[in-house]
């Protein structure tokens, strides 16, 4: 996928990993770049489009859907994190982590493909986690919405045959997510780099940093072997 010249749109795009894309794509010669975020007056750089956007809003989604009819690219990157264990914690909180860690980037995909196939195609990219594969259980909610968003992420790619769909997984990065965590960490702005060279190739999965490589690699790796 082209990113010179092509329009896009962030979730969460006004910190973090989001706030970096946002840059980069600018920088790299997209176009135009909507910068998503609940509320708009976070993005504060100038070279971006602030657009309001609460992608757990299917409504809110879908009015925006309408009014950005040049987007050709589409990265998910709005996540919620900190509901804890499935078993032993809120549950309302877990439910909130799905909305918006599943749910969001599937609210925004059926908002946004239509637009995408009069646009031609165009890409979707979907951050994802180490723990789309790897269960720790203090963070059981956040695991198993990202097991669940990779899995529509690959039912993506059957669905629209002419959109490139990257998935990006990434263990600990260096945001205000992981901030209390002391912890090797990949910076933002190396893995948003990485992202913008993954959707230029044409790929459909990278892995991030070592960590997501092993992970992946243990995953067909028989049984026995692993003894």
């Amino acid at each position: 996928m082209q990113i010179a010249g092509s329009t896009v749109l962030v979730t969460g795009a006004n910190r973090g990993l989001g706030a970096h894309l946002a840059r980069q794509l600018v920088e790299r010669g997209a176009k135009t770049v909507y910068a998503g975020a609940r509320n708009p007056n976070t993005v504060t750089d100038p070279h971006l489009v602030p657009v309001a956007l609460d992608v757990t809003d299917a409504a809110a989604v879908a009015e925006t859907a309408a009014d950005l009819p040049d987007v050709d690219i589409v990265i998910n990157n709005a996540g919620r994190a900190g509901a804890g264990s499935l078993l032993t914690g809120d549950l309302d909180a877990a439910r909130a982590e799905f909305e918006t860690n599943l749910f969001g980037p599937v609210t925004v995909a059926r908002a946004f493909a239509p637009v995408l196939a009069r646009n031609g195609g165009g890409a979707v990219v979907n951050i994802l986690s180490v723990l789309s594969w790897l269960a720790l259980p203090p963070s059981g909610a956040y695991s198993a919405s990202k097991a669940a968003a990779w899995s529509f992420t690959n039912s993506l790619r059957a669905e629209l045959p002419d959109t490139q769909v990257l998935a990006v997984h990434v263990a600990y990065m260096d945001t205000d997510m992981t901030a209390r965590l002391e912890v090797p960490k990949i910076s933002a702005a190396g893995v948003a780099t990485q992202i913008l060279n993954a959707l230029e190739a044409g790929a459909t999965e990278l892995l991030a940093d070592d960590v997501s490589r092993q992970v992946k690699a243990g995953l067909s790796t028989p049984l026995a072997a692993r003894a």
